[in-house]
């Protein structure tokens, strides 16, 4: 009798984790593919072009249309004493292209024509889905030629922080427009990043998703698969950046809490020919706040010699 018992106890408990890994699983896939928007309002605009007005540059908006239909939008950003060279600023999850104006102004007072895009599925790019680089990647390949096509730099690069520095490093392994890339806080794989979400509500490691949350997370990954028709196994800057010949700077804080610093050492470890600036005191996407003055070298030492 008292095993009888035990049994159902045991078989209720089963039941119930089941059910919270599929409800779980659900939950996470609809949430993570399907960012809040953050609106680009006219004060924004007005703050933008003021600004651009005083570095002495134009800021006009550019679109184009992507090969599945979505309709993208964009700012560039031409500086009056342009250096024949230009920028490519992706943002990260759940902004906008408002989210890169440090960035936009840092490289315009140096004479770079700068290209601020919302990514698909943010600011006022159409798409209903974020795909953390499946789709972006050739979002960035048309956004590319764009560029060349508007401008004909001498040379393209690029910049993302995480989100967008996560699909700027997928879109290297079969393109070849940027003569060199920075990437802040990007992740190794959708994989890897999975297991490290699992874990953060709980202030633990990736060891919780790789262990009693995985069939959540293959759960989430199945649900993806057979709702939408995207295999996100292959979202991979890691193994996009092992296959690239693009010179690559990686830039990650120490103590990001949010992406944690193992992922550009896994990205670095699988391409050691990339270079990796660890920040001290830099939390998620910091860099510029932690180490100001050296954030203004660096990029612009690494972009000049490519």
């Amino acid at each position: 009798m008292l095993s009888t018992r035990w049994s159902r106890r045991l078989l209720f408990v089963f039941l119930l984790y089941i059910g919270v890994c599929v409800i779980g699983g659900i939950f996470v896939v609809d949430g993570a593919l399907r960012p809040v928007r953050r609106p680009l309002n006219d004060s924004d605009v007005a703050v933008m072009r003021s600004s651009v007005q005083l570095l002495d540059a134009d800021l006009n908006d550019a679109s184009l249309t992507t090969s599945d239909g979505v309709v993208l939008g964009a700012w560039l950003i031409e500086p009056h004493h342009a250096n024949g060279d230009a920028v490519l600023l992706l943002h990260g999850l759940g902004d906008n292209r408002l989210g890169m104006i440090g960035y936009a102004h840092l490289l315009v007072a140096h004479g770079f024509t700068v290209l601020m895009p919302d990514a698909r599925a943010h600011g006022v790019s159409g798409g209903d889905l974020a795909t953390y680089g499946l789709l972006e990647r050739n979002d960035i390949h048309q956004w590319a030629d764009f560029l060349a096509a508007q401008d004909h730099p001498r040379c393209i690069f690029g910049f993302g922080e995480s989100m967008g520095a996560a699909q700027l490093l997928q879109s290297l392994d079969a393109h070849a427009h940027f003569c060199a890339v920075g990437a802040e806080s990007s992740f190794a794989s959708f994989r890897e990043i999975a297991y490290d979400r699992m874990g953060q509500p709980f202030h633990l490691g990736p060891w919780v998703g790789r262990t009693i949350l995985r069939p959540l997370v293959e759960i989430a990954f199945l649900r993806v698969r057979w709702k939408y028709g995207l295999d996100v196994r292959g979202i991979s800057p890691e193994d996009s950046v092992a296959a690239a010949t693009t010179p690559v700077l990686l830039i990650h804080g120490q103590i990001d809490s949010n992406i944690p610093i193992r992922h550009s050492r896994l990205i670095h470890a699988a391409a050691p020919s990339t270079e990796l600036w660890e920040v001290p005191g830099a939390d998620h996407c910091g860099a510029i706040s932690a180490a100001p003055e050296e954030f203004q070298q660096r990029p612009l030492a690494w972009f000049v010699p490519h």
